[in-house]
């Protein structure tokens, strides 16, 4: 049986299994006493395991296994690069196993495998999770010329607020690629990544102002007082028309939490920043998640609140 990593089920492969003397009838009546939990044909989890429901942490055990099961060595890359860098795959479909071999090696791979074949220098490859993988300039590059815009820049903004890559490097990397497909669409996402952005909601809600064709506003604005003192800092802001905007995620009241405070003491400090706002004459529109996907929602709060900033 492998050896456990830490907060991570053992895996067993059935080729393994079958090595240890295991018959295929032994391992169905395993997983029906729920000694053995199914992660994908051919590999099982301790029953004693939960398997993670969340959609990366589970790409991430079905990319170990995957590529333990190959019959000969590939990069891991695109998407599955990115969890196992622990990247956000916001809105990116975790169906396959994403890998990548030098050519002359072809095909597409399979059901459970999208295999690309692409030139990769060494110095864009790491081990990530122990596996050979494209680094993170490599992996958000890859990304953002086959992904929706919009999930390739959240990927972008977090490698950047992180500083584990920069623009200068995955400008670098996309141009020593050449003219490779969705060589565009990578360069329009480069150029509209941005280090400020702090979280997926900001990252989303950037795409949407954009989309709505508003005003460009400023990242982490700082709100002064007339003494210099801080009211607050706001995830976005539109200085000429006295406006500043929210995203409101439960993640981040939980981020503001100090010791000894509850999620009610947060709401009610942030009601009071807000208060002191408005009486400094400024103009707050705030969105939610489930406004991120009524763009019309957003954009009608932003826009009364440049007019009642205009007034």
């Amino acid at each position: 049986m492998p050896l456990p990593e830490p907060d991570r089920p053992v895996l067993l492969r059935r080729a393994q299994a079958v090595a240890e003397g295991y018959t295929d009838a032994e391992l169905a009546r395993m997983v029906r006493r729920k000694k053995l939990s199914r992660l994908q044909r051919g590999t099982y989890a301790e029953g004693s395991a939960v398997l993670p429901v969340d959609p990366a942490a589970r790409h991430a055990l079905v990319v170990l296994a995957t590529i333990a099961g190959l019959r000969s060595p590939a990069i891991v890359s695109h998407e599955s690069a990115a969890v196992l860098h622990q990247l956000p795959v916001w809105g990116i479909r975790l169906g396959r196993v994403h890998i990548l071999r030098p050519p002359p090696a072809r095909g597409t791979g399979s059901s459970r495998v999208h295999l690309h074949v692409a030139k990769v220098p060494d110095d864009q490859l790491v081990l990530a999770e122990g596996l050979l993988a494209t680094d993170v300039t490599r992996t958000i590059v890859d990304v953002a010329r086959t992904a929706p815009f919009e999930s390739a820049v959240v990927m972008a903004d977090r490698a950047l607020h992180t500083r584990s890559t920069s623009r200068a490097a995955l400008e670098e990397c996309l141009g020593l690629m050449g003219p490779v497909p969705g060589r565009r669409a990578a360069a329009r996402v480069i150029a509209f990544a941005d280090p400020l952005s702090e979280s997926v909601g900001e990252s989303r809600s950037r795409v949407l102002v954009h989309r709505l064709r508003l005003p460009v506003p400023d990242l982490q604005v700082r709100v002064l007082r007339q003494d210099g003192s801080e009211i607050g800092r706001c995830d976005f802001g539109w200085k000429d028309r006295r406006t500043v905007g929210e995203f409101d995620g439960q993640i981040k009241y939980g981020r503001l939490l100090r010791p000894g405070q509850s999620p009610g003491d947060v709401v009610f400090e942030e009601k009071l920043r807000e208060d002191e706002l408005r009486d400094h004459r400024w103009q707050v529109a705030r969105w939610t998640w489930h406004d991120l996907d009524r763009g019309s929602v957003v954009e009608q709060r932003i826009r009364r609140s440049f007019a009642r900033g205009a007034g």
